[in-house]
């Protein structure tokens, strides 16, 4: 049985891109094709972000079928799945909290190398086994 090859991670290209960079990661499309999915994209993903409200649509418009939620005691365990997204919150070390992607057993983090470099030209995204934060949103399949 051949073994799966993991799909790259892909690195933000804006200040608040990760959602783009996930949305991208789960849909299998570079990060210029996911950002024109994206209301506003360039201007938005440069200065303001997303909502989990606004990705969950994308990712349901590109055939998929996603929802969001509040990460609560008794939806904790679900953050683990497939290709979820995680928004975790805003804390020091992530001063805008930040949105990571999960994929067998690991977490796509877009700007991985964000506590070492925070220019956004120089942002690598990797896979890393914890989340650098606590999650309190989740997009997550049905």
């Amino acid at each position: 049985m051949e073994k799966e090859t993991p799909p790259t991670p892909i690195a933000q290209k804006h200040l608040f891109g990760c959602s783009v960079a996930c949305v991208a990661f789960i849909l299998r499309l570079n990060y210029s094709t996911t950002l024109k999915l994206f209301n506003k994209s360039e201007y938005k993903a440069e200065y303001y972000g997303s909502y989990c409200k606004e990705i969950t649509e994308i990712l349901n418009n590109q055939g998929k079928n996603f929802e969001y939620k509040y990460v609560k005691e008794n939806i904790k365990r679900k953050i683990y799945q497939n290709n979820t997204i995680v928004f975790i919150k805003r804390s020091k070390k992530y001063p805008d909290g930040h949105y990571l992607c999960r994929y067998k057993n690991l977490w796509m983090d877009p700007w991985i190398n964000f506590q070492n470099d925070k220019k956004i030209k120089k942002a690598k995204a990797g896979f890393r086994k914890r989340l650098p934060g606590k999650p309190i949103y989740v997009i997550l399949p049905k």
